[in-house]
Parts: structure tokens; sequence; C-alpha cells
């Protein structure tokens, strides 16, 4: 996976071929296909470890010992790594699902359970009275990944600067949003004017 991703970043999906993945890896075809059906799946099973890392993020919410903000914060941080290094395999991985029809359905569905998993830190941080209350977590799920997505995309496209530093002044602007003081704050403000 490794040796494809890099492939990924230097020439895109389209410009790599399996023989070139099996080269790189040193693997012969046969072992390539025990693994992958096709080099789109590849991408798949990347899609597949950042579920594992909102996962992981869960966990750690669930023990109490980290703030919400904290934890959200490590997992952009941990989505982005890899992709933080090189804008061509983000960008690679980003066209693919507007690309090929099976990879978009897969992400799409991985998206989705991602949002579900999500939605659990969310309720964890409303419950604890980190976040605030009148937002759906649904609703703070989607927008965590129209933010993260949107923060790669961007950054992609035009990669000056540190992608790191770019999804935490997101993340400053949108935890922000959903922090209760400041929505206190800000009613407070509007019923003195």
């Amino acid at each position: 996976m490794r040796a494809a991703l890099r492939l990924f970043a230097a020439h895109g999906l389209e410009g790599t071929t399996v023989e070139q993945i099996t080269e790189a890896a040193d693997v012969g075809k046969g072992t390539f296909f025990n693994y992958f059906p096709t080099k789109e799946h590849i991408l798949m099973a990347f899609g597949d470890t950042r579920l594992q890392k909102i996962r992981a993020a869960l966990d750690e919410a669930r023990t109490g010992d980290t703030p919400i903000w904290q934890v959200l914060r490590r997992l952009a941080h941990s989505l982005a790594e890899e992709a933080s290094h090189s804008p061509g395999l983000l960008r690679s991985i980003l066209v693919a699902p507007l690309t090929r029809q099976p990879v978009r359905e897969f992400m799409a569905g991985k998206l989705e359970e991602g949002r579900g998993v999500l939605g659990e830190i969310f309720q964890l941080g409303q419950d604890r009275g980190e976040l605030r209350s009148d937002l759906t977590t649904a609703h703070m799920a989607r927008g965590f990944q129209q933010s993260v997505f949107g923060a790669l995309v961007l950054w992609s496209l035009d990669a000056r600067g540190d992608l790191l530093a770019w999804l935490d002044l997101w993340l400053e602007m949108f935890l922000g949003g959903l922090d209760p003081k400041e929505l206190r704050s800000a009613k407070t403000s509007r019923g003195r004017n």
C-alpha cells in the first residue's frame, strides 16, 4: 500500500499501473492481487485506515481524560498525517471517488460510517457540557468532515504553508462555534444591541 501511495502521489491514480506498484513494492502480481483486486482497492484500504483513526479518537474521548476539542484536533492531524507530506497524494485520493464509481460508493459508505462514530464523539462533548447542545451531533459530524475535507482540498491545490497549521486554524474557528460559552456570549451581546 505504501509503495502504491508513493506512486499515486507522483503519477496520480490514472498514471500508475499495477506493474509499477508491484515493482516498487518488490512483490509479484499474484501477491498484489491476493490483497487488492484492483489498484482502486488500495485507496479503499486507505479509507479503512481513516475510519480506524476515527474509532481510535472515540476510544480516547470515552476515557474522559481529554477535552473533546483536543480529541478532535488530534484526529484532524491524524487524518491529514500521510497527506501533509504530499499534495500529489492528496489530490489522487480526492480525485478517485469523483472518477471511479466503485471508489465513490465505498467512500460514501465510509463517510457515513465515520459520521456515525464522529457523532458519538460530539455526543460525549455535549454530555460533558463542552459543546453546544442546540445542534445535532449529525450536523456537527458532517461539519467536521466537510471542514477537514475542504481544508485538505484547498491545501492540495496550493500547498503553501503547513497543512497541520491550516487545520489548526480551521479547528479554532469550527470548535469556537461549538463552544457553549461562546453561544451564551453571542446571545447576550445580541440582546443588548
